[in-house]
Parts: C-alpha cells; sequence; structure tokens
C-alpha cells in the first residue's frame, strides 16, 4: 500500500466489537482509526471517531497530511515512522470518503461481520432517542413522521460499507451480483479503521487511536 494517495478512496480495517451494557452509547465493531498521509503514505492513528468522521467526509477535498495531526500531536512530521504498517497483524478494508458526518446526537454505527458471510458489515443509524434505522427507506420514514428534525434530509445518511483488502473474507456471489460502483481498491489518502490485537490495548477514543480500521487475524 506504498505510493502516492489517491483521494478516491479511504482505506480501513476493524478488530475487537465492543459491548457495555451499562451504557447507553452504541459501539461500533471498530477498535481504532487511521488515515493515510497523502504525502508519504504513512498511516496515522486518529484520536477519536469523531474526528475521523469529520476527516473522512472531507476527504475529497481536503487531502490529509501528517500536518494534520498535528491538532492532537503537536510534533508529528512525515519523518516520523508510521503508526501502524499493513501486514499480517491486521485486517484491512477500503472505506469511502465524502461519506457525511452523523447529525448532531445521532451516531453511524458499523457492525463488522465474520468471515465467509455474504456481506462485509452492517450499516445503521441511531437517533437521538435510541431509534435504530437501518435503510435508507427507513431513515426516509422516520424523518416523515418526526418534524422535530426540520433541517435533516436523506443526503445526511449513507449506508455504504467498507471493502475488505482480504481476499476471501466475503463468500463469492455470482458475478452478476457484485456491483463495484466505479471505485477502485487503491486506498490513496485514504481513512481506515485499525484493530490491534489485545496486547496493546487500543480502543475507541483511546490514547494512540486512529481513523482505520484493522482487524486481528488471530481474534477472527
Amino acid at each position: 500500500m506504498e505510493g502516492k494517495p489517491n483521494r478516491s478512496n479511504a482505506a480501513i480495517g476493524n478488530k475487537i466489537s465492543f459491548s457495555k451494557k451499562t451504557s447507553k452509547r452504541v459501539w461500533d465493531s471498530i477498535a481504532a482509526y487511521t488515515v493515510q498521509c497523502e504525502r508519504c503514505s504513512k498511516w496515522r492513528f486518529i484520536p477519536t471517531k469523531e474526528k475521523y468522521e469529520e476527516i473522512r467526509e472531507r476527504l475529497g477535498e481536503q487531502p490529509f497530511f501528517c500536518e494534520t495531526a498535528r491538532e492532537w500531536r503537536s510534533d508529528l512530521s512525515c519523518n516520523d515512522e508510521p503508526d501502524v504498517i499493513q501486514d499480517g497483524n491486521w485486517r484491512w478494508a477500503i472505506d469511502k470518503p465524502s461519506i457525511p458526518q452523523p447529525p448532531p446526537g445521532w451516531q453511524r454505527i458499523l457492525r463488522i461481520r465474520a468471515k465467509g458471510g455474504t456481506k462485509f458489515a452492517d450499516v445503521y443509524y441511531v437517533t437521538p432517542s435510541s431509534k435504530r434505522l437501518r435503510s435508507m427507506t427507513e431513515v426516509q420514514s422516520y424523518l416523515i413522521e418526526h418534524p422535530e428534525y426540520p433541517g435533516l434530509t436523506a443526503s445526511q445518511f449513507s449506508f455504504q460499507i467498507p471493502s475488505p483488502l482480504e481476499e476471501n473474507y466475503v463468500r463469492k456471489r455470482h458475478a452478476r451480483s457484485i456491483t463495484l460502483h466505479g471505485d477502485t481498491m487503491m486506498p490513496v489518502n485514504p481513512t481506515s479503521w485499525v484493530v490491534p490485537d489485545q496486547s496493546r490495548d487500543l480502543h475507541l477514543g483511546g490514547v494512540g487511536n486512529s481513523t482505520s480500521h484493522v482487524e486481528d487475524p488471530a481474534q477472527s
């Protein structure tokens, strides 16, 4: 995954599924997030999911550089070692740029499916009242039924899922059912999720996290 980044895609990885029954917050299957520098192609951890979503939304117009991360790491530059590299310790996938940030009070949740299924992940939105919406049809119906959200439109939601780089992670279907939507698999200036092994104790919002999801093969 070397070379000059291409802003058309964002790369991601996944790992541990978090579950906290005592919290009202809904957790993703993602433990950490990363973004790739357009200049040096090194991956940088992003500290929170919210910052990752902000970067991902703007990535098509505002490329990410190591200096961008000085917002939370004041001395970072392209001369520093990458925060993570693509190797056998991580499971990588390509995320899509320009996905809108969820509206204030809402959550966009990504759940990674087990290897060998027919789909890599599921996306759903959680409303401020904790209702889960699993499709654009449900979003549109909800907005019609709840006029208290007059400024929201369907264009502020996206159910696009990332594409795993690991071959055969998703069980292949008949060729007619596979659609690439014109995307390439080049993770250039990508955003991504990373999931490290448990011994490194990286989790959403934790110190050293980044915008990329990766899954530890040993955990799958």
